[in-house]
Formats: structure tokens, sequence, C-alpha cells
């Protein structure tokens, strides 16, 4: 076994040493190229699959698991900031076991496990402890699922019921937030988590949770009265935005881009006004309700002569027009007609959301320096018309022309320049390292293939001179049964068979070794014989 290996290193030797300059280089980079693709394939198909043991873990937690992990020899990763324990998928459901064996994970975060372990023999006041650390552990949970809630912690404060008491202490909560940086965890989250919080305490009102962060900063109080000056600045500060967006959307349409600047200022009313309205109406076309008709007639005698009638006066004294001697037949008629007609009330009620427009002040400054064609008179009334500025409500606008300082913007777009120049010739390089690193790789795979076909077509020639050469001394060698059989000849002759068949084997070795240098040999013995 020895000699066999001795043997193979040594003729690998010797087909090495006798390659050229160039094919040993090309050789050796191939090799190294197999032997580190081997390596890196070999470490992907051996490398473990790793899945989650288990998620969403408290440092206490993670810290004993991956303790219980080391201990048993087991391989694993930490992912999502330490919360992830990750084993190898082939041992996933027996390290879970095992480690399940062992209590763990101990999840003592608190929640509705910690009812679990009560007994007969438990207190009044155990249980109702239990029962308020489970209920902080369950919405501390809940909370941590809000997008952008990295930690949460609650405290209850639930008074002892009181029965024979005229009032009962209220019931009260605070909540502190550590929140994920960037995550924009504004108003409305805060809103989610009060009334969460609320709506889960029995007999809890909204306004006695008190959310605060990390920082130290109340996002919640009792009153909300901080919570609503800042939602009111955040929807000021919108409608302004909005409306400074759509003015400057205009404007580059006009002057350009960069070539106009808005502000705006807006003061809108929170007032929430009810009104109510009733109307009384009529139809003519429906009947009346009820309706009564009387008449009264008289037909008698005149007054005659000392007959007392006639018309107060203005004085007061009656007087008589040509009722003296007068005789005479007298009527008097009257009819009266008294209708209920059926009358329909209409109620109206309008509630006015807050939130209107009391007033809109808009500021433009147009660049004097690219606008110095454009009225700055017409600008504004394309503005009064886009916006719907109504000086009788307190609006106004003032548009401006004057020079725009553009050192900035110039230093800005000097750097951008810059950077952009600087990223695009290391791409460039990168491409151009990676295309000769591919160039070479190709020529060298090209020279290794050239000098490998000439190898092969080289030892192919020799091969087949050499074959033919035995062949035609064997056609003009005797046959065998064309001399007598003697057996010392026949010795002989297996003698020099063997020498032969020896001879034979060391040339094909060498054809196989050095093929070129077999075939020059060859050819100059060619030469020598003609």
């Amino acid at each position: 076994m020895v000699q066999t290996v001795t043997g193979l290193l040594k003729r690998w030797q010797q087909r090495f040493g006798a390659l050229a300059a160039g094919q040993k280089v090309t050789f050796v980079v191939g090799a190294a190229a197999l032997l580190v693709t081997g390596f890196l394939v070999l470490r992907w198909a051996t490398a473990p699959s790793y899945a989650p043991l288990f998620s969403n873990l408290s440092s206490k937690d993670a810290s004993a698991v991956v303790n219980e992990l080391e201990a048993q020899g087991v391989q694993y990763e930490l992912s999502n900031g330490g919360a992830t324990v990750m084993v190898p998928r082939d041992m996933l459901y027996d390290t879970r076991i095992a480690l399940s064996g062992e209590g763990l994970p101990g999840g003592d975060d608190g929640g509705y496990a910690l009812l679990d372990n009560q007994d007969l023999s438990t207190s009044e006041f155990q249980e109702q402890t239990d029962f308020k650390r489970a209920m902080e552990g369950e919405l501390a949970r809940t909370i941590e699922a809000i997008d952008g809630v990295e930690t949460a912690v609650v405290h209850l404060a639930i008074p002892e019921k009181e029965v024979f008491a005229d009032s009962q202490e209220p019931t009260t909560a605070s909540v502190l937030i550590d929140s994920v940086p960037g995550s924009g965890f504004g108003s409305a989250q805060v809103q989610a988590v009060v009334h969460l919080v609320a709506s889960s305490i029995d007999g809890l009102d909204p306004e006695k949770v008190t959310v605060a962060n990390s920082e130290g900063q109340v996002l919640s109080s009792s009153d909300d009265s901080a919570l609503a000056a800042s939602t009111r600045q955040q929807q000021v500060a919108q409608f302004q935005n909005q409306v400074g967006d759509d003015i400057q959307a205009v404007l580059d349409r006009v002057v350009g881009p960069g070539n106009s600047t808005v502000q705006v200022t807006a003061d809108l009313d929170f007032d929430k006004a009810v009104s109510e309205t009733t109307r009384y109406e009529a139809d003519p076309e429906t009947p009346p309700l009820s309706s009564s008709v009387s008449s009264e007639t008289y037909n008698g005698p005149g007054g005659g002569a000392g007959a007392v009638g006639g018309v107060v006066g203005a004085d007061g004294q009656m007087d008589n027009f040509g009722a003296a001697g007068g005789e005479g037949q007298s009527e008097y008629r009257k009819r009266q007609v008294t209708e209920d007609a059926a009358v329909g009330s209409v109620v109206e009620r309008r509630e006015n959301a807050p939130g209107s427009v009391n007033s809109l002040n808009v500021g433009v400054v147009l660049d004097a320096n690219t606008t110095a064609a454009i009225d700055p008179a017409q600008i504004e009334d394309l503005i009064t018309a886009a916006v719907g500025i109504q000086p009788r409500r307190g609006d106004s606008i003032e548009v401006t022309s004057l020079p725009f300082d553009r050192s900035t913007d110039e230093a800005s777009q000097a750097a951008l320049e810059a950077a952009e120049a600087a990223a695009a010739k290391r791409a460039q390089m990168e491409l151009i390292r990676n295309a000769a690193i591919a160039g070479l790789v190709l020529l060298g795979l090209l020279i290794f293939w050239l000098a490998r076909r000439r190898k092969l077509k080289a030892r192919k020639q020799a091969t087949t001179y050499v074959v033919e050469q035995l062949r035609a001394e064997s056609a003009e060698r005797p046959q065998p049964d064309e001399l007598e059989i003697n057996p010392a000849l026949a010795a002989l002759e297996e003698a020099e068979n063997s020498e032969e068949r020896r001879i034979r084997e060391e040339l094909v070795g060498l054809v196989e070794k050095q093929p070129e240098e077999v075939a020059s040999l060859l050819r100059g013995w060619l030469v020598e014989q003609r």
C-alpha cells in the first residue's frame, strides 16, 4: 500500500514537473479554486438548518434557556434581539421537551398563569393580589402587541369595595411604555392604550388612566388637557401643511421648483355648536280636524220718534243721524266659521363639527432673480382663487419678490454631485475588477484546456504509433505453429515474452507520463531510419 501511494505521488510529481510555467500556474489556481468551492459546498451541505425553539422570551428566560443549552452541548443561535432562541431543526422537538422537563422557560411574567396555583388555603388578600398581578401582566402583554411598543409595564390601583359607604374610591391605572425609536408612537396610539386599559378593568374611567414613556414624559393625564392641546396643534399643523403643499405645487408649475416659498397660518375653531329649529307647517289640502259655523239674523222695525239710537261720537256723546221721526224696517245678519286645521311640526337639529376655519393667512416669497418677469399681483389672484381667500372672514394674502440666498443649495448640490461621482467611480472600479477577475479565470481555463488538449493529442499520437509498431513487429515475428516445439525454446520464449511485457508496460507508462517527449523521440527515430 505504501509503495502504491509512493508510486502515485512520484508519478504526479513527474507529471507536474513536466508542465510548463503557465500550465503550473493554471493548475495551481484551478486546484485552489476547486478546493475552496468544495469546502464551501461541503460547509453549506453540512450546516444545520435552524428553527425557532422559543420566541418572545424575556431576558431572564432567554438567559436560563441559553445556559441549559450550553450545559447540554446543543448548538444554538439568537435572533430578534435575543428574544428568540433557534436550534438545529432535527433537534427541535427533543430539545423543547427536554427544556420543558427542566421547567424552562419559566414564564414568570405574570398573567393568568398566576391563578393556576391557588388552592383552598389561599387567603383573600393573596387572591386579590394575584388577580391584580395577573391583570397587570395580561395588559402588559396586550399593549406590547401594539406596533411601536417595545416593552410595557402596567400598575393597577383597585381599592377595596365598601358596602355601606356612600362613595367609593375610583380605580386608577398607570402605564409605562418604552416605544421603538422612530416608530411614531403618537397621540392616537396613546388613546388606544388608554381605552384598552379602561375597557379591560371593571369600573375604570378612561380619565383615570395615566400613560408615560421611558423618558419620564406624561403622554396622557387624568384631565387629558395636555393631550387635547397636543391633538389640536397636530390638526392645525396638518391643515397648514396641506394648504401650503397645495399652494407650493401650483407655484412650482408656474415659477419652477425652488423659486418660491410659502408660509400658511390658520386659525381653526374647535368649538362644538348645536342648534335646534322648530317650524310649524299646515297643508292646505288636508281637511280640518274640526269646524263650527254660527250665524245671527235680525229683522224688525226701525227706531221711532222716541227711540234712542245713533252712533257714539268722538266726544263720547250719542249722535242721532236722522233718527228723529224715522220709521221703517231694519235687518241684521252675522255668520262666523271656525276651523281647526292639522298643523305639523318640523324639528331640525344642526351640530357643527369642530375644525372650521376662522381665518387663513398666506405669505408667499418669490425669487427676484428668476421671477422678475412675473407680476406678483397675478400670483396673488391665482392663490386667492385656488385656496378660497375670504377677506370678510379675516383672511389675508401677501406676495413679495425678494432675491434668494442659494449658497447652501449650491454647497449641497456640489456635495451631492461629488458623492454621486465617487459612487459611480467605485461602481466602475468594481465592475472593472470583476471583469478582470472573470477574464483571468476564463483565460486560465482556456490555457488549461488548450494545454490539456495538446497533451491528449500528443499522447494519442504516441500511443497510436507505439501500438502500430508493436503490431508490425508482432506480424513480422513467426507464428508458434511454424516452429518446432522444444521445451527449452518454449521456456526461453516465455522469458522473452515476460521481458517484452515488462518493457511494453514501462513504455506505456512512459507514454502516459511524458507523451510529448516520447513523441519527439519516436519522430527522431523515424528520421534516422529514413
